[in-house]
């Protein structure tokens, strides 16, 4: 009797990984969601749908966007961290998670521990714009003059405290000797609004979410924080050349699963992602925003995020940066 008992629960045992086995190899048998932890508009989103649309395309299922905004992207990294690990969750984290380490001292999830880096999807740098109808300023040279002459007078926007945008004006305030003040948004996207409305003169944004507002005018780029010129915007000085050395701050896009999430939806993925990234759609999109089209994922992608928590804790702690 406990000889029969044993083998209907090996029985039960095999047929049940045998079920979950086909269902992984049938993955995706519904939509897919791409936790984004900004509000719509930003950086993050300037590359996410794009890789949404194509990725509808080579999976024949709905990739969806789901905003969750706050706390400078730990809301969403929190809430992803926690999702099913049943491969349709993902989370699009950013350089800003690799900075949130050192910046928030009780995150109830690791970047390096709970989730499965899958493949880095972008790399814009940053960059220094200003609302062309509140700002005379026509050159970097001309716009650190001005703040010089009017310390603790004009605020800066960023995507949120902690954001890369954060830490770029703070070594921008570093650098030039210059106090602006610091006025933190749900995301790259809200301060876009505010900056084109005259709000806030002055965001130190990625690439991705302003290219648009640039290419129409709508915005003034003052300098890039790259060593070299972007291509999409050669008339657009670095920082070094704008008389500014040492001022570089890029940000970077990345796709995780949570941990735990099978291997072979891993592994499957992982092919999708490098097959989208080639696509002309996409190499168009990336162009267009400022970015190149990496060609690192899983575990070099893994180093690639602990090596960014090391080096941000050291720039936090050498500028002594706080939230504010």
């Amino acid at each position: 009797m406990i000889l029969k008992s044993v083998r209907t629960l090996m029985f039960a045992a095999v047929a049940g990984l045998a079920a979950l086995s086909q269902a992984q190899a049938q993955w995706p048998q519904k939509p897919v969601t791409f936790i984004v932890p900004f509000a719509a508009g930003g950086g993050t989103d300037a590359f996410a749908r794009p890789l949404a649309q194509q990725l509808d395309i080579q999976l024949g299922k709905r990739v969806l966007i789901e905003n969750r905004a706050g706390a400078g992207g730990t809301v969403g990294a929190s809430l992803a961290s926690k999702a099913a690990p049943d491969g349709y969750t993902f989370f699009m984290g950013a350089a800003h998670h690799a900075i949130a380490p050192s910046l928030y001292p009780n995150l109830d999830y690791d970047i390096e521990k709970d989730f499965i880096p899958l493949a880095l999807i972008a790399r814009p740098p940053q960059v220094i714009v200003v609302n062309p109808e509140k700002v005379a300023a026509k050159t970097l040279a001309e716009f650190i003059t001005y703040l010089k002459a009017n310390p603790d007078k004009v605020n800066y926007g960023s995507a949120g405290a902690g954001t890369t945008h954060h830490l770029a004006g703070e070594l921008f305030k570093s650098l030039t000797g210059t106090k602006l003040l610091h006025v933190p948004y749900r995301g790259a996207g809200p301060a876009m609004q505010d900056l084109i409305a005259g709000h806030v003169p002055v965001v130190f944004d990625g690439l991705g979410s302003s290219a648009p507002q640039i290419k129409s005018g709508q915005l003034r780029a003052l300098a890039i924080a790259a060593p070299k010129r972007v291509a999409a915007f050669p008339d657009i000085p670095t920082a070094e050349e704008a008389g500014l050395p040492g001022y570089e701050v890029a940000t970077w896009y990345g796709l995780f699963a949570p941990k735990g999430t099978p291997p072979e939806i891993v592994d499957r993925m992982k092919k999708e992602l490098a097959t989208a990234l080639q696509a002309p759609m996409i190499k168009d999109a990336w162009g267009r925003n400022g970015s190149d089209v990496p060609d690192v994922s899983g575990a070099a992608f893994g180093k690639m995020v602990s090596s960014e928590v090391t080096r941000w804790r050291k720039v936090v702690t050498d500028a002594g940066v706080k939230l504010d």
